[in-house]
């Protein structure tokens, strides 16, 4: 997919440099308006080049989706009371920690899903994890009790998924989807797997601690 925005800068800025070329040869020979036009042309290419150049950049920050696929691991170790740590892992190696209050927790990510033409130039749906936070589950601890919210990662200057939100009606091959997984229970030393798919975020329990969690918490 991210062939096509590099073909798109290519071609773009090749053709202003081209554009911008004839309009100095137009001035030269006093072809003002000649070279006004090709001028104009050439800053129009360019610009598109940086468009797609920053579009693209902002696609890139996103993963790959073409079936269900795990997004992350969450261990949790207890802190105190309500107060717990949890520690992402992706499936690169990367990793990351947060600390989160409250009894459950969720993951929510962003999804760009492509369909159409768009589908068929080889654009995937693509996904990125956005934000991981904790939650009461009684609306009184809620309401009174500290709340934490933790981004995973900072979106780019400009980000295609909130151009495809805003913008939808003139890009009707595109959709920008919020998905989350549902909350899920925090327990010391408990294993959570979030894995995506087309319709959303799932996660699961991978280890006892987790599924103790889960059975206890239904």
């Amino acid at each position: 997919m991210f062939n096509i925005f590099y073909a798109i800068i290519a071609v773009c800025g090749l053709a202003g440099l081209l554009f911008l070329i004839l309009a100095a040869r137009r001035l030269r020979q006093w072809r003002l308006l000649a070279g006004g036009v090709h001028a104009l042309a050439g800053a129009c290419f360019l610009l598109a080049a940086a468009a797609a150049w920053m579009l693209g950049f902002s696609v890139l920050t996103y993963e790959r989706l073409t079936h269900e696929q795990p997004a992350a691991e969450v261990m949790l170790s207890r802190l105190g009371e309500r107060h717990y740590r949890a520690t992402l892992t992706y499936p690169s190696g990367r990793t990351q920690s947060f600390e989160l209050r409250g009894d459950e927790w969720q993951v929510d990510a962003r999804v760009l899903k492509w369909r159409g033409l768009a589908n068929i130039a080889g654009f995937d749906t693509v996904y990125r994890l956005e934000r991981i936070g904790g939650r009461y589950r009684d609306i009184k601890s809620e309401r009174a009790e500290p709340r934490t919210v933790h981004v995973l990662r900072e979106p780019a200057r400009v980000d295609a998924w909130e151009l495809a939100r805003r913008y939808h009606a003139y890009v009707p091959w595109v959709d920008a989807l919020a998905g989350s997984a549902a909350f899920l229970p925090m327990a010391d030393g408990a294993l959570f797997e979030v894995r995506v798919s087309q319709s959303g975020l799932i996660a699961r329990p991978l280890n006892q601690a987790g599924r103790d969690a889960v059975a206890g918490w239904r």
